[in-house]
Order: structure tokens, then sequence, then C-alpha cells
């Protein structure tokens, strides 16, 4: 399966039949997130510094949230796109703006808000979150990170399931966009699916922007 820079990767196709075993599945998505880790890192240390403007300005030019639409983004760790750029151009649009926060294992995440500028502080896994003081928000627009994709809008994480119980739980209360966010060089030609996995609505990178089609 190629990954979009020439190489290769091993995983399950969506188009597998229903009845795939599941531990085969969990070991193909193992081995993806390792190349896929390796792969983010190549595409960080290969276009990290100009990345985030790009990627705010392919954002911009496709995708025009509702007036005043709550936006989650993510403070970026390791080596993650950075939406840094964009939050900022969405914040100066008159959009509030909220950043995740680890409620439990496999448990939705809060929301809280947060605008340019604002103090941050040590979170779970030390990810930067809110003042614990911050206003809760529900966000209808997600800025989803993303270690690996496919253009049927399928990613994989970290694996903690995060993303996924959000968007189920916020898709029974109402409208919300997902945005998967990710280098270019993150795209492969199929993921793993599994029953619990949320499909995303948009993918943006530096290079592009499209819509999924379902």
């Amino acid at each position: 399966m190629a990954n979009g820079r020439g190489g290769s990767a091993t995983a399950a196709s969506p188009d597998d039949p229903p009845n795939a075993d599941a531990a085969a599945i969990d070991a193909a998505k193992r081995a993806l997130r390792r190349e896929a880790q390796a792969c983010r890192a190549e595409a960080h240390a290969r276009d990290g510094a100009t990345a985030g403007p790009l990627l705010r300005d392919r954002f911009l030019a496709a995708i025009e949230p509702p007036a005043g639409a709550v936006v989650s983004g993510f403070v970026p760790i390791r080596d993650e796109i950075d939406v840094m750029p964009l939050l900022a151009a969405l914040a100066e649009r008159g959009h509030p703006c909220a950043l995740p926060v680890v409620a439990g294992p496999r448990q939705p995440l809060d929301f809280l808000a947060w605008a340019p500028g604002d103090p941050l502080r040590p979170g779970p896994f030390d990810v930067p979150i809110p003042a614990p003081t911050a206003a809760r928000r529900r966000p209808e627009l997600l800025l989803v990170p993303m270690l690996a994709f496919d253009g049927r809008g399928r990613r994989i994480g970290y694996g903690a399931g995060f993303y996924d119980a959000t968007l189920a739980l916020l898709r029974r209360d109402g409208p919300v966009l997902a945005v998967g966010v990710a280098f270019a060089g993150q795209q492969v030609d199929a993921i793993p699916v599994e029953p619990h996995d949320q499909p995303l609505d948009w993918i943006v990178t530096e290079r592009s922007a499209w819509r999924v089609e379902r």
C-alpha cells in the first residue's frame, strides 16, 4: 500500500469482509502507526517550518465555517503539523476557539475555551491545556490530528480512542464538522476500519483540501 511518499505500508482495506479478524485489524493498525510516526517525523523535518501557514491558507480557501461556530484545535506535540496559524486566523474572523482536555480512558474529550495568547498549563500526557477556570464549550468544527489517513476520510491516531468517542457523542447531539489535519506525506492508500471508527468530513494538508466522498 502506497504511503504517499513512494514507500509502502501493510494494512487491511476498508473493503475487507465485515468478519475480518479483529486481532488482525488491530495488528495492522499497530504496524501502520509505527510506519506513520516515521513518515510524520520525516515530513515535519522537511516541511514543518512552512506547513502551518500553508495549512491555514488551504483551509480558508476551501472551508467557511458558519458564522460564530466554535472551533476546536490542538496544541501540536512532537512532530504534529502546526494548526496555531489557522486557529489565530479563525479567531480573528470571530470564531470562539477551544482546546481538548482528556477526561478519562476512551472517554469523550472535554473542550475548554481558549484564545490565541491565553496561558496554558501541562495536562494529561504533558499536552498543554487551558486554565481550569476556562469555560466549557461544545465545538461545531473539530481540527482532528492524525498519524495516518486515507482518501476516504479514515484516520488512525495514537490508539486511545478519544476522538472516535468524542465525534460519536457530538454527532448524536447535533451537527459537527470533523476536519482531519496532517502533512500530505501521512496519506496512505487505505486505513483498517473497525465499527467504532468515526470518519472525517474534510481532510486538509499543507498541499490540498478536499471534502470526503461517502
